[in-house]
């Protein structure tokens, strides 16, 4: 498209009621050095000067489909973005294809989620302080835990909750998501609907975990509250936050919104063993399963909870003779985290072997290793292309403005 990024906005107040934005968390001079060779990034979108006087480019709004091929970004999306000289991509999310027959572009996802977007440092302090507190101890796991209100009601459960929940649920989901029918049994029966805290900690303990493993749990506020939380407890008494285990003012002040789900995310990624209890349409788990993945394999537990539906079903309905075995066979084709063949339905963003991981003697040139003085190469390109461009007489910059 031959275009200029402006910095990203984040959508987050329709959850996080969190306005502190993509500066607020993240690394921005970091940000634009990271993909100085790949895109050119501002700030916020220039002014123009016709006639002697400056003029703000206003940028018109566009919504991508799901999912959409290149082609409508090089058609439709050009062609707007020469109309207006600026556009708006909101929403942004699963906004491209994820199964790109170009393996350049598919690094260059890699080099923006595990390399630019970096969090700034008093996140990255914060986060590291209380893995070294909890690592002091000896290993431990992360959880993230995904029984909050707005997963329930877009997965449809609602039946394991009283009356007055289960309202509540129905009215959040028809003032956030497209009617849909949806039978709680049949749901349940293949696997959409979020593991509960206890499902949890049963599926922990038939793989040997003992009552000792010290747990993390990444969460928002859990719906339902204790009465939930209760067994898992019973079962695994060593559960921590963020805010249990540095309860100081300065943590307290620094984990709200955007920027507490910061700092669960950087537990999450250097923990010894991660486990997602809902990773479906949740951004947080996917990413999380394949950061862990690209940083060394990391060891990651994730329930098939299609094959584990039927056990759950049967524990519901009393039927608890050799449950355990029943969960360790469901759990026997679960992946750890190594490296394996994406197959559709999974993503991307879970699972980027092999397009980035460069190899020494591909048989495929595209996916062979860089040169160790690749970056003076690409820092001369960037000279060479810069010298191009002042040797030319400029025109408007054409600008696109992306919401992630």
């Amino acid at each position: 498209m031959n275009a200029t990024l402006v910095l990203p906005e984040l959508d987050a107040n329709s959850f996080w009621h969190d306005d502190s934005g993509f500066r607020g968390i993240y690394d921005v001079e970091h940000f634009i050095m990271s993909l100085r060779y790949d895109v050119k990034i501002v700030e916020k979108i220039p002014e123009i000067r016709k006639n002697g006087k400056a003029k703000k480019i206003k940028a018109v709004q566009l919504r991508p489909p799901r999912d959409a091929p290149i082609s409508w970004y090089t058609t439709d999306a050009l062609a707007k973005m020469k109309e207006h000289g600026a556009i708006y991509l909101t929403p942004f999310s699963h906004r491209l294809a994820e199964e790109i027959d170009n393996p350049e572009y598919q690094r260059l996802r890699c080099r923006v989620n595990y390399h630019a977007l970096r969090f700034k440092t008093n996140i990255i302090k914060l986060s590291q302080s209380i893995v070294d507190k909890l690592r002091s101890q000896g290993h431990f796991m992360s959880i993230h835990l995904r029984f909050e209100m707005d997963m329930l009601a877009f997965a449809g459960c609602f039946d394991i909750f009283n009356p007055k929940e289960q309202e509540i649920l129905k009215k959040y989901r028809k003032e956030n998501f497209a009617p849909k029918k949806l039978v709680y049994e049949e749901r349940r029966a293949i696997g959409k609907c979020p593991l509960i805290p206890e499902e949890v900690g049963l599926i922990l303990r038939a793989m040997g975990f003992s009552n000792s493993t010290k747990i993390y749990l990444a969460a928002g506020e859990l719906f339902g509250g204790e009465r939930f939380m209760k067994p898992f407890r019973a079962l695994f008494p060593h559960l921590e936050n963020h805010s249990s285990v540095d309860p100081t003012d300065e943590l307290a002040e620094n984990t709200q919104g955007l920027l507490g789900s910061a700092v669960d995310y950087m537990v999450c990624l250097l923990s010894d063993i991660f486990m997602p209890t809902y990773d479906g349409p949740s951004n947080f788990a996917n990413n999380l399963l394949g950061h862990r993945l690209y940083y060394g394999f990391r060891t990651t537990i994730r329930p098939d909870r299609k094959a584990l539906a039927p056990i759950f079903v049967d524990l519901e309905k009393g039927r608890t003779t050799g449950f355990e075995e029943a969960f360790r066979q469901a759990m026997l084709n679960t992946n750890l985290g190594g490296p394996h063949k994406r197959i559709p339905p999974d993503s991307f963003y879970t699972n980027s072997w092999p397009e980035c991981f460069c190899q020494t003697s591909p048989k495929n040139l595209a996916h062979k290793c860089p040169p160790d003085n690749v970056l003076e190469i690409l820092n001369s390109q960037l000279g060479e292309a810069t010298d191009d461009l002042e040797s030319v007489p400029q025109s408007n910059s054409t600008i696109y403005v992306a919401e992630r």
